[in-house]
């Protein structure tokens, strides 16, 4: 059927806040699974990140659509004994509480699998169940500084941070795709696992270019802003009327295309610094003020043109409300607590068509219906 969603029928019981945890759990919602988030009486903090949407933060509304909320406070005798029958019925259960605290409640994940068989644990942390950074605070920033990847980021006078969440997003997309595989291997054996993932590890797994670069050759890539690292050209160059262009060469034979169609000189791969890629890395402030004379001479349009003659990659750095009219992006509307917000789509594009996603729940907004649902 149009927009069919294959996880309908699961139950997810989702003890989350922030983005890595409610990341996974959103998009078990998105695919059709029953979510339950459980929130403190003064709800996940991510709901007070901002105001942008509609009195609604943007983090929350992007991670929480479909969602039920209920207020809980385990430490009292009756929820907590409220959120062991939830469980029970359960098909996944997933926390990011602080290190320990789902455990202390009596929530651990090898104790809830002994109780329920069938049942699949997530727990998220920021650097992992052991070692010494264990018990550490892990927020994005945080780990985008452990990881290393600020060092990578940014330009020659300093490393930068990458403008999105990214650490938090991975971890959230690692967690979904464990948590698809093990419901594939629970129709095969009748049996849940658990499945830990940390900010940190997501982080150090997108991290491997540089790390083996680094271990290979005794140096670590180069911040170079808004160009590649061991690519040459491969840069962002400003046209005449004060374009920035991103310009992508990554072979020889495309190289000589943009000599010829672009600088329209074609004999330039044969001069000493720019005949092949090693040289042009080797020379690149002389090789890309070079390119960056011919931009800077030429519109955008004729700039653009060009790179089409050239079949050169190339792209526009745009800024946000250039992105807000790109023709490439999809968008879906959300129902919200202030009314209707417009997000980008989710990336996967299905061939039965797009799917229904669900409202995003003010604070406590099913509290009474699942007290009455799992009552003793």
């Amino acid at each position: 059927m149009p927009g069919s969603k294959p996880l309908a029928g699961l139950l997810v019981i989702s003890m989350e806040q922030a983005v890595a945890a409610p990341y996974c759990a959103g998009r078990l919602a998105d695919a059709g699974a029953r979510v339950i988030k459980i929130e403190r009486a003064e709800g996940d903090f991510a709901r007070g990140y901002d105001a942008s949407a509609k009195g609604s933060s943007s983090y929350f509304v992007w991670l929480n659509r479909g969602k039920e909320s209920v207020i809980l406070d385990i430490k009292q005798a009756e929820d907590l004994a409220l959120l062991r029958r939830m469980v029970a019925k359960a098909d996944v259960f997933i926390q990011n509480l602080a290190p320990g605290a789902a455990a202390r409640a009596g929530f651990g994940s090898a104790d809830l699998r002994a109780q329920h068989p069938r049942l699949i644990t997530v727990d998220i942390s920021g650097y992992g169940e052991t070692g010494e950074y264990a018990g550490m605070k892990a927020y994005d920033l945080l780990v985008q500084a452990e990881s290393g990847l600020c060092s990578v980021t940014g330009r020659p006078e300093g490393p930068g941070r990458v403008g999105v969440s990214v650490c938090d997003i991975a971890c959230g997309m690692n967690a979904y795709s464990a948590v698809l595989e093990a419901l594939i291997e629970r129709g095969i054996t009748g049996r849940g696992k658990g499945i830990a993932v940390s900010l940190f590890d997501g982080m150090a797994d997108w991290m491997n270019v540089p790390l083996v670069y680094y271990e290979g050759t005794g140096k670590a890539p180069a911040r170079v802003g808004l160009a590649h690292p061991s690519i040459c050209p491969y840069s962002a160059f400003e046209t005449a009327d004060g374009t920035p262009v991103l310009i992508s060469i990554q072979n020889e034979r495309e190289w000589a295309d943009f000599c010829v169609h672009f600088l329209r000189e074609p004999d330039l791969p044969q001069h000493e610094g720019f005949r092949s890629n090693v040289e042009r890395v080797a020379n690149r402030p002389m090789v890309d003020a070079h390119i960056a004379a011919v931009f800077a001479a030429l519109s955008r349009e004729e700039c653009a043109a060009r790179l089409k003659a050239a079949r050169t990659a190339f792209g526009f750095v745009n800024d946000l409300a250039a992105f807000a009219q790109h023709p490439a992006l999809r968008r879906v509307t959300l129902e919200t607590p202030g009314g209707p917000v417009s997000l980008a789509a989710p990336a996967p594009v299905f061939s039965d068509g797009p799917r229904d996603l669900g409202p995003v729940p003010a604070l406590g907004a099913h509290t009474a219906s699942i007290r009455a649902e799992f009552a003793a």
